[in-house]
């Protein structure tokens, strides 16, 4: 396959690259001499004002040839039935290309925007909210579409047809929910607990120190069986803050017990850092949780996921890629679940201060536990339902479904009552199957 453009830029170099690796096994081929695209066999793409009437047209916006960064003016419209931007003509109604880059850039939250009450670009302020589609792959579908209409044009063109794949993660902000802590924060807690009447609570503290019970947040022998039964490979990224501060408040690093618990998951499961929030306003943090990290796990961290999802562009990013991540698995809102960059795909980040790709790779989510149960309200029946629509998506795709939950939802607290079950129902009923 090749393109042709009036001259190629690092922009359209960068979404091609995301194109031809969802489309084909071959990469597209990139020219701006015109001579050489009309003597060209086979299969051929015209991103031009002035198309080749023989080859198939996408007509450019301006995109992919500007420079810097400047506000757009999106108006949406429907096509196949699914939301739409920059509108041209040709054989595909809408430049693909411009429209793919600009969700997956993020070109937004380089924007003068909002923040929400954590700091963080406010989901309120993406188009995908704003015109109705963050609850959709959006650029999956298109990709669909395009593949489609090459297919109509060019009835001898081979596809690359990826699988879908689910890819479980989670993320332990909270090892235990009394073991292995210090007895003032223990004692704390249990004073709490009997000024609000809560007595049960006590005697239930009591007993899982004492050894009677099991902490309601030990999920970890449970999780190990159903990802066994399922044939799972999971992610599990680790809070390993030095100080348990604000909302850093997992078990001490100085425990034994937690060190046995980050190398026990180090020798069977790939790990990952959940950088501290103190971590996002100190640079020494990061590096020395990382390095911690690896020292107890006996794994090179190269992946990583932000603790609440706090992270700002391009700085977040570029921060970890200076300290070794190359898998970065973020890219969703701690507000809401859908799919803030409307893909289902791994894709590398581009950094668009800088107008280059790097060597980052993205991993998004679409579900997370704590957005459903503490911002939409939903209880573990209505999480299920939503969980399905996005299988649902992402099946239709053939896409990548990554989701996030906490070991805490997964145990036996009473507060999750239902979450275990919810999750080990979609599990063994949905994903075993879809294989």
């Amino acid at each position: 396959m090749i393109l042709y453009c009036a001259h190629n830029t690092p922009r359209l170099q960068y979404i091609i690259d995301f194109f031809s690796k969802e489309l084909f096994d071959v990469p597209i081929r990139i020219t701006s001499d015109r001579a050489e695209f009309a003597a060209a066999a086979g299969p051929r793409i015209d991103y031009s004002a002035t198309p080749d009437k023989d080859a198939f047209s996408i007509r450019p916006a301006a995109l992919l040839f500007e420079s810097g960064i400047t506000p757009q003016s999106i108006t949406c419209f429907l096509h196949n039935g699914r939301k739409a931007f920059f509108p041209t003509e040709g054989d595909i109604p809408f430049d693909i290309f411009s429209a793919a880059f600009y969700l997956l850039s993020r070109y937004e939250e380089y924007l003068p925007h909002t923040l929400d009450s954590y700091g963080r670009f406010a989901h309120t302020n993406s188009l995908a909210w704003r015109e109705n589609f963050l609850d959709l792959p959006l650029v999956n579908y298109w990709l669909q579409d395009l593949r489609g209409a090459l297919a109509r044009k060019y009835p001898g063109l081979i596809f690359r047809f990826p699988a879908f794949k689910f890819v479980p993660t989670y993320d332990i902000d909270s090892a235990y929910a009394f073991l292995h802590k210090s007895w003032f924060r223990n004692l704390g807690g249990a004073i709490r607990s009997l000024v609000k009447g809560q007595v049960k609570a006590v005697l239930q503290r009591i007993a899982i120190l004492r050894g009677k019970q099991q902490d309601p947040f030990d999920a970890y022998e449970w999780l190990d069986s159903l990802h066994l039964y399922c044939r799972l490979r999971p992610y599990y990224f680790f809070l390993v803050a030095a100080k348990q501060k604000g909302v850093d408040k997992n078990i001490p690093t100085s425990s034994r017990a937690f060190q046995e618990l980050i190398a026990y998951h180090g020798n069977g499961h790939r790990l990952g850092i959940h950088p501290s929030w103190q971590s996002g306003d100190d640079e020494k943090s990061l590096r020395e949780e990382i390095e911690w990290l690896e020292i107890v796990s006996g794994q090179t961290i190269t992946r990583s996921r932000q603790h609440y999802i706090r992270f700002a562009l391009p700085q977040t990013y570029r921060r970890l890629l200076a300290h070794g991540i190359g898998q970065e698995f973020s890219m969703g809102y701690g507000s809401i679940n859908g799919f803030r960059a409307s893909v289902a795909s791994s894709y590398y980040w581009y950094d668009l201060d800088k107008e280059q790709a790097t060597k980052l790779r993205i991993f998004p989510f679409c579900f997370m536990d704590a957005n459903s149960f503490f911002e939409q309200g939903y209880d573990a029946a209505q999480a299920r339902q939503e969980l399905m629509r996005y299988y649902h998506h992402v099946r239709k795709v053939n896409g990548l479904m990554v989701t996030i939950w906490h070991n805490n939802f997964l145990g036996t607290d009473p507060k999750f009552a239902g979450w275990r079950e919810a999750y080990k129902i979609f599990l063994t009923e949905e994903i075993y199957w879809d294989r």
